[in-house]
């Protein structure tokens, strides 16, 4: 970097480059300048911001690929990330400013058209229990009053989880006040503009303490400074209600037994297996998170949609790098109760190609008696670390005659059998057949020949 950097925001942009803004100098001022850093080819030039931004400012991205900074400060304000350039949104309706309070982008998923809502939480010295909500997809983005929360709080967390909704909980009225600690949770539906209570915490969490989602759906919650000097170190873990059936009881949950690959490219298609596919309601992919002082600059929710098939999903990737920066998610299915598997980490990637396969079958030609069965051996061979299924289809039979796959689909590699089953009255021939296996958006075929005949005539007896 030109300078250096002292309590900066790092937010990782669409194309995988890193936005570096704000933080103390070498030499004490702060640090107005944006700079990017692109992996193997270092930093760029410096960006004058032409404003002083507070330290640890809050930035997101936004799916037109630009970068909305939400507070502390009042005055909202969007980085053209093509210009490099800030210009003035609006000012939020808590004029005071939201020191150490926190702000979340809100889930971006296919059936919202990706629309970017950003929500910001308490803040201030003493603390305001507030929220407010903007709709960045607005043409004239303004600052709504959101629910408020059961407690003031400053250098609180607020953790987006994989239901879409947020969980807010910590800090304190007065900064580094263990007395007016906010130990209240509260969990928020931004989508239907209500708040309900999610328990308490034993400790009191203020300045320094973190909360990040875990991949077994549950909120890892640690540290803080009671009062400057001293250390909280209990450590807690959060479970939400969506954990638990109404009597009480552990909720059984979905289950992901597999994914047809481990890196996976923008607008491509691929399979999670799970022998829960008809009861899954949501598929939603969860950024490792990245959270200090009251922010998490990494966390963000991504929906995805998908069809369901036999003990499989075929789960579509999210478009572009703006709405899926690159990096490690976890994938999250949820069902119908909006229970939520353990994740799954993947990583999406612009390079990330979808494996291929090669469907094969043989023998090449089969000779049945009309009435009785032949078998061919369909085999799936994986190109380029293919891990996915294969669902199998015959076309080509003749009249009067069926066919089944055993099994009917094929993980990774492996071989089916078809059978196919003539009858009494299939017509005579020569029937060319088409094996077809599809994978997602893939689909490969193979083809055979059977050659239907009649029964031989039976022995003559003579006298």
């Amino acid at each position: 970097m030109a300078h250096g950097r002292w309590y900066p925001s790092a937010t990782t942009l669409g194309d995988g480059t890193v936005m570096a803004f704000s933080g103390l100098s070498e030499t004490g001022p702060t640090n107005t300048a944006v700079e990017i850093y692109t992996v193997g080819s270092g930093w760029s030039q410096e960006y004058p911001s032409g404003w002083t931004p507070p330290l640890y400012p809050r930035l997101h991205l936004l799916p037109n690929g630009n970068v909305f900074y939400s507070g502390p400060t009042n005055s909202s304000m969007m980085f053209d990330s093509t210009a490099h350039t800030w210009s003035y949104v609006t000012a939020t309706n808590y004029s005071s400013g939201r020191t150490y309070g926190s702000s979340v982008l809100l889930p971006l998923t296919p059936a919202n058209g990706y629309r970017p809502r950003v929500m910001i939480f308490g803040g201030g010295n003493p603390a305001t229990a507030t929220t407010e909500i903007m709709d960045l997809s607005a043409a004239t983005p303004t600052w709504q009053w959101g629910p408020p929360m059961s407690q003031p709080r400053i250098e609180m967390n607020a953790v987006l989880l994989p239901t879409g909704k947020v969980l807010a909980l910590g800090g304190s009225t007065n900064d580094e006040d263990a007395a007016t600690a906010s130990l209240n949770a509260d969990l928020f539906d931004a989508d239907g503009g209500s708040v309900s209570s999610a328990g308490q915490n034993a400790f009191p969490r203020l300045y320094h303490s973190v909360a990040i989602l875990l991949q077994d759906g549950r909120v890892f919650v640690a540290g803080g400074n009671p009062t400057r000097g001293t250390y909280e170190p209990h450590m807690e873990v959060y479970s939400p209600a969506y954990l638990f059936a109404p009597d009480g009881s552990l909720a059984p949950r979905p289950t992901v037994t597999g994914v047809s690959s481990s890196a996976i490219g923008y607008g491509t298609t691929f399979q999670v297996q799970t022998p829960d596919a008809t009861s899954i309601t949501s598929a939603v992919l969860m950024r490792a998170g990245a959270v200090t002082h009251a922010f998490d600059m990494e966390q963000r929710l991504v929906g995805m949609s998908f069809t369901a098939g036999g003990g499989v999903l075929t789960v579509t990737a999210p478009p572009n790098g703006n709405i899926a920066p690159p990096g490690y998610y976890l994938l999250f299915l949820l069902n119908s109760a909006g229970v939520p598997s353990v994740g799954t980490f993947v990583q999406i990637s612009p390079s990330a190609q979808p494996g291929d396969f090669s469907l094969s079958a043989s023998p090449a030609t089969q000779t049945v008696v009309a009435s009785r069965s032949t078998t061919y051996t369909i085999s799936v061979s994986p190109i380029a670390g293919f891990t996915g299924t294969v669902s199998m289809s015959v076309s080509g039979l003749p009249a009067g005659s069926t066919a089944s796959f055993n099994p009917q689909a094929v993980s990774g590699a492996g071989s089916s059998t078809l059978t196919v089953n003539t009858g009494v009255l299939t017509p005579l021939g020569n029937y060319p057949l088409t094996i077809t296996g599809v994978s997602g958006g893939t689909s490969h075929a193979a083809n055979v020949n059977m050659m239907v005949i009649g029964a031989p005539a039976p022995p003559v007896i003579g006298n």
